[in-house]
């Protein structure tokens, strides 16, 4: 049966190649693509809509703007900050909390995805295997935090691995089949981490589709007893 699929922040680096390797992918039948802004025309296979997860209003009006019945197989959800050009940036320390940075990586990590989780887990289909993923990461895990800092940033991935499990949870009495995880898509070579690029090694500073190919692979391989749990690129389980 062909598969749909939804990419929410097609936009960035990772959605953008998450977008492409399913495009490639003759099982899937269509991808509806959400963004800040539409940069592509609409074709058989791609449908785009604006959405914005920073308002709820916005979130609600992109699901309505969709077609009466669509269920999807697979909804993405690759939005993300880290660091902007003005203000934002990671902490490195207890002086650098600042509360309208905090509200603003809160509102962007945790409750955006939060929101686009509420407005479309009802589309997810049934009856047969469904994946909810989101962009997480490792600095989420509060087992393995060894270094402290980056305040904003953990505090939010930690909140929406929370969000994650809840969200296993509760579907699973009225969508057994449905799979919610976190992804860690690794060191990826995009706006969010080129100021850290020169930290990180050569093999270990993927590409977006490099990135995107092994994230696809992972959410081909998750059974149910998977959901609710956080991955990373490579499959290893990340404690929470």
């Amino acid at each position: 049966m062909k598969k749909i699929a939804a990419i929410i922040g097609s936009n960035g680096a990772i959605g953008n190649s998450i977008s492409e390797n399913l495009l490639k992918d003759d099982i899937v039948d269509c991808i509806y693509k959400f963004s800040r802004k539409i940069n592509d025309k609409d074709t058989d296979k791609v449908k785009n809509f604006v959405i914005d997860i920073e308002d709820e209003d916005s979130i609600k009006e992109a699901v309505q703007s969709l077609p009466d019945n669509i269920k999807f197989d697979l909804v993405f959800v690759a939005t993300g900050i880290l660091h902007n050009d003005d203000d934002i940036f990671p902490e490195k320390s207890i002086r650098d909390i600042n509360s309208i940075k905090l509200k603003k990586v809160l509102l962007v990590n945790t409750i955006g995805p939060t929101l686009v989780g509420k407005y479309f887990i009802p589309l997810l289909q049934k009856g047969t295997k469904s994946t909810f993923a989101f962009l997480s990461a490792r600095v989420g895990s509060i087992t393995d935090n060894k270094l402290g800092g980056w305040y904003s940033y953990r505090a939010s991935k930690t909140a929406l691995n929370q969000i994650i499990k809840n969200f296993s949870i509760e579907v699973k009495r009225t969508n057994p089949d449905a799979i919610f995880v976190g992804l860690q898509p690794g060191t990826v070579k995009s706006y969010l981490s080129k100021p850290f690029e020169k930290n990180v090694k050569d093999n270990k500073l993927f590409t977006p589709d490099y990135s995107a190919k092994k994230l696809l692979e992972v959410i081909a391989e998750l059974d149910i007893k998977d959901t609710g749990k956080i991955f990373a690129w490579n499959g290893e389980e990340i404690q929470p």
